[in-house]
């Protein structure tokens, strides 16, 4: 008999997305249906999940009504996601049924109730999980409920201290990035429909106010990060934000899983986003990709390195130190295009750049799916000098499309990335670039070696052979859930 999971995200592909989150969330499913795991996702009901799931799901009669969901008329519906695995969409208009992004308004300011709309995702993934859920008419429960990020974070805390039913629900909760920890005042906790005992510093308890992810971390059976050396790291306080504390206290119940791509979505050879196709083995045809996003950002036609960066501009993300090294990089013969938003200031500094070297460094603020394939399969580098990175999944992508990550030492990257240091070299094993410190002159080192890595054609050509050779699928990560599934329900 296969395990039954509950997976519950504020977002995934291919229906929402704003970030890795919601890459990972969609990929989950498929990637454990081999390991004997059934995954049926719950999502928020936003206007572009129910669009895309078309007008047929407006008639259906709803798998479970809640009158009142913390406040909340709502109703479950069904449908698939990437039109094979199951899915569940929590629909509350009252919540969900507003423009803007899943977590902001139109101006990019948080929704004031955000704690109300994913406290109640997080209810009602507690009660779908213990058997609200009926398929044909019978009760369907589920083994684990695996719940990601704060957002979904409660629903362990409810399935701790107010469970649907008394059947035996395994939770886990997943950070995929411990700087977002959804604290609200202590105002919350009475409409959060939790008993007393969960005021307390074992539960949602957290500075005087409700932790979201905090109580998700504190209740779950197991708490997993998305890389091996973030697991590690945010048991100190330079990258605990806090809950180092916490994580320290839970000891062997968390883990550190590392994070896979879709290799069907992201695959040179068989991509049609992108001018030329390609593999490891034809990597000849790969310039005609490096020519095409040249057109594209109206770049100078030239054969030095080509790097690129697709990003949150932001202060994690070592985008303000960007801005610094562009007289650099151009100054050695490089180029770059970047795809991002974030920070004003950033974007205002990064937009001077591009003004004050015309032809060798373009700028697109924004985000667009194509594009980022197109990127990756025509530029020769791709930057990442995180100041901190759970996994990340931008330097996966690099490594499948023959794009050179060049990446700060830390969380994921230093997981995924071989540096091209001497004995790396010498046993044809590298597929990038490390550095320590993101400040100029490790960032601007770092472009310098890389650009004296590419000047050597036959190394270079290596390097994206390793990289491209490498597995990052979900095939071993898959495994990893799996086990952690087994051994909580055994």
């Amino acid at each position: 008999m296969s395990l039954k999971v509950l997976s519950v995200a504020s977002e995934a592909v291919p229906l929402v997305k704003t970030g890795g989150l919601a890459d990972v969330a969609g990929a989950l499913p498929a990637a454990l249906a081999s390991h004997g795991v059934e995954v049926t996702t719950l999502l928020p009901g936003y206007p572009a999940v129910l669009a895309a799931m078309g007008m047929a799901i407006r008639r259906q009669r709803p798998a479970y009504v809640w009158d009142s969901l913390l406040g909340a008329p709502a109703r479950l519906l069904t449908g698939t996601l990437d039109g094979a695995q199951p899915l569940l969409v929590l629909d509350a208009p009252s919540l969900y049924a507003r423009d803007g992004a899943p977590y902001t308004d139109g101006a990019g300011r948080d929704w004031a109730d955000n704690w109300r709309r994913f406290a109640a995702l997080g209810r009602a993934a507690a009660d779908i999980a213990g058997g609200a859920f009926s398929k044909r008419g019978k009760p369907q429960g589920f083994d684990v409920l695996h719940a990601h990020d704060w957002q979904a974070a409660m629903a362990a805390a409810y399935v701790r201290y107010a469970p649907f039913s008394q059947q035996r629900v395994a939770s886990v909760v997943t950070i995929h990035n411990m700087a977002f920890q959804g604290w609200h005042g202590p105002e919350i906790f009475g409409q959060l429909g939790l008993p007393a005992a969960a005021w307390a510093l074992d539960g949602v308890e957290y500075h005087g106010g409700v932790g979201m992810l905090k109580a998700g971390m504190s209740s779950a059976d197991a708490v997993t990060t998305v890389s091996p050396t973030y697991a590690r790291e945010i048991r100190s306080a330079h990258f605990g934000m806090g809950l180092e504390g916490l994580i320290v206290a839970r000891g062997n119940a968390v883990h550190g899983i590392l994070n896979g791509i879709d290799a069907h979505v992201w695959n040179p050879a068989t991509d049609r986003e992108i001018a030329q196709r390609y593999s490891h083995r034809t990597l000849d045809k790969r310039r005609h990709n490096k020519r095409a996003l040249e057109v594209e950002f109206g770049l100078d036609e030239d054969d030095g390195p080509l790097f690129i960066a697709v990003t949150r501009l932001t202060w994690q993300k070592g985008m303000d130190v960007l801005p610094e090294v562009l007289d650099h990089l151009v100054g050695l013969g490089g180029r770059l295009v970047l795809l991002g938003a974030g920070d004003a200031a950033i974007e205002r500094e990064l937009l001077k750049g591009a003004s004050r070297h015309p032809g060798r460094v373009a700028v697109r603020m924004g985000y667009d799916e194509g594009l980022s394939h197109r990127m990756q399969a025509g530029g020769d580098a791709i930057l990442i000098p995180s100041r901190f990175e759970p996994c990340g999944l931008t330097q996966l992508y690099g490594l499948a499309y023959g794009c050179i990550p060049v990446v700060a030492r830390t969380g994921g990257l230093a997981d995924t990335v071989i540096d091209a240091n001497p004995a790396a070299l010498a046993a044809d094993c590298a597929t990038g670039v490390q550095f320590d410190g993101v400040h100029y002159d490790a960032v601007a080192a770092a472009i310098t070696r890389t650009m004296q890595l590419y000047a050597q054609p036959a190394v270079w050509s290596q390097m994206q052979k390793n990289a491209m050779r490498a597995d990052f699928s979900w095939k071993a990560s898959g495994k990893a859930y799996a086990q952690l599934y087994a051994e909580l329900t055994a």
